[in-house]
């Protein structure tokens, strides 16, 4: 079938795949979900967001994404793989794999405006935002919502088949498009996450605990680490892959092939005592164009010093590791 036959959706949908994105859907801009908005509002009014202060912030556009585009009319979501071709060897202080290559929001946002371009090109007077983390929107709801994958109980995006290590992305736009339908499956009755979990964050489904989540507690908590985070970090410098690494879905994940987030060799030979000898010239310089810049020098060390056994200590919770 010739390019001019082909559905709006299925021209934009080829667009994406030839820029890189590994999978594209669409949604109707609208409110999210009573059950939804009730979920969320539990997960904050627990205090469970710990030290993620921003996830309160402007209830109403996280309620609703047509506030964050005047006359939205629907949601592009897609996704792209950073599952790496090459791994950190095991006795090395350990980073999550997304942060591997180049910072994802330069990456995922830079193939973001090429599509919403192309929108507005097939679309003539068609207006676009693009966000990738950084507006206040329910991305895994909407990629949900979009057919793209379903939200497990490890709080990710499950691509059936394919696994979780996608970063996400939107376009919102005036443009009328033709919604997928809605993914609807589940975890069903796995626990494998949840009985993985070094810190016992993952407790009520689909909702962590900030406060207890290794990856949070290691890139968003600023100050000192709690006593307890020594016996679960293991040898984690930044971040936490095990709830993806037990994942079931996970064993078809395959690498992408994204030349950005493939990981130097001067980052995979990094050591502890590496980490801990950096001075923010080495730091700025290695970490320019990468998410691990978040955690900031001061951050990246504090983990680093945690790894020793010295800085080890119970945790005062009764709850405790594994609880």
């Amino acid at each position: 079938m010739r390019a001019s036959q082909c559905s709006i959706e299925d021209r934009i949908r080829d667009y994406a795949a030839g820029i890189g994105l590994d999978a594209c859907g669409f949604a109707v801009a609208g409110p999210v979900s009573d059950a939804a908005v009730a979920a969320y509002d539990r997960w904050i009014e627990s205090g469970a967001n710990g030290c993620m202060e921003w996830a309160a912030r402007y209830r109403e556009v996280r309620n609703d994404p047509r506030l964050l585009l005047e006359g939205a009319q629907s949601i592009v979501m897609v996704a792209m793989n950073y599952y790496p071709a090459v791994r950190q060897r095991p006795d090395v202080p350990q980073f999550a794999m997304y942060a591997y290559g180049r910072d994802y929001h330069e990456v995922v946002r830079e193939r973001l405006h090429r599509l919403a371009q192309f929108i507005k090109d097939e679309c003539p007077g068609a207006e676009c935002r693009c966000c990738v983390d950084t507006a206040p929107l329910r991305e895994r709801y909407w990629a949900q919502q979009a057919g793209l994958g379903f939200v497990g109980r490890n709080n990710q995006l499950i691509v059936p088949g394919r696994g979780s290590h996608f970063f996400l992305g939107a376009v919102i736009t005036t443009a009328r498009l033709t919604p997928d339908a809605p993914c609807t499956l589940s975890c069903g009755d796995c626990m494998a996450c949840e009985n993985a979990c070094p810190a016992s964050a993952l407790t009520g489904g689909i909702a962590a605990d900030c406060r207890r989540c290794l990856s949070c507690l290691t890139i968003e908590h600023r100050g000192p680490l709690p006593q307890w985070v020594g016996v679960a970090l293991g040898n984690r410098v930044y971040g936490c892959d095990e709830c993806q690494r037990v994942c079931p879905h996970n064993s078809n994940a395959t690498p992408c092939t994204a030349p950005e987030f493939q990981p130097s060799p001067e980052f995979l030979a990094l050591t502890t005592e590496r980490i801990l000898a950096m001075d923010q010239t080495d730091f700025s310089r290695l970490f320019s164009h990468s998410a691990i810049k978040r955690t900031k020098l001061a951050g990246l060390q504090r983990n680093a010093e945690s790894l020793a056994p010295s800085s080890i200590s119970p945790d005062p919770s009764p709850r405790g590791r594994g609880a």
